[in-house]
């Protein structure tokens, strides 16, 4: 993706780790199995990012992407403790993507061959975006970083217009001249309320 360097798509990636791990932390005991998104509790949306995570280091050391390399169950991703499997899984994720010449890779996704660039800017992405509904869910700050937004909806705007079916809902009609934020939210499918 053109319109980041190397460095800056790096950056990104660890902004947005960083503002979904303080959404992780702000959940409350109590709110673990409240519903985040339609069939997910917060349980199962952190379960989902840390198994995004997951795959990032095998997936950037050339290998293929192969059903069932991890657990799929909520509780086998998150364990004892769902901040610390969080974390632990966002931190060998940015030291994949942080590897010499790791953002000039090629990575093999369920989808074909795709730019390890590319790669970077859908998790950032979806971390922004998943960071929203786990803050919304919980009460949480749903307040986005800026530049995270910025840089997400320029790959929003290389999305389908009808959106990706089983990967992102369809896309919410909305002003061009409504906030980022906003903008973002609704090309993913979100309302806030």
């Amino acid at each position: 993706m053109s319109d980041y360097s190397p460095v800056e798509l790096l950056e990104l990636f660890q902004r947005a780790q960083n503002q979904f791990t303080d959404r992780v932390d702000a959940v409350e005991p109590d709110r673990w199995e409240d519903q985040a998104l339609p069939g997910w509790t917060v349980s199962d949306l952190v379960a989902h990012l840390v198994s995004e995570q997951l795959w990032v280091p095998p997936l950037m050391a050339g290998e293929p992407y192969a059903e069932g390399r991890f657990p799929d169950g909520t509780s086998d991703l998150l364990g004892a403790d769902p901040l610390l499997g969080w974390e632990s899984a966002a931190d060998a994720a940015l030291s994949a993507f942080a590897e010499d010449e790791g953002l000039v890779r090629t990575v093999h996704l369920s989808r074909g061959p795709t730019p390890s660039a590319e790669y970077i800017v859908e998790m950032t992405t979806d971390l922004t975006v998943h960071a929203w509904d786990l803050a919304h869910a919980t009460g949480g700050d749903t307040e986005l970083d800026g530049e995270l937004v910025t840089a997400a909806l320029v790959y929003a705007e290389r999305l389908p217009e009808d959106g990706v079916p089983g990967l992102f809902d369809p896309p919410l009609d909305v002003s061009a001249a409504a906030p980022p934020q906003l903008r973002l939210l609704a090309r993913f499918g979100r309302k806030p309320v």
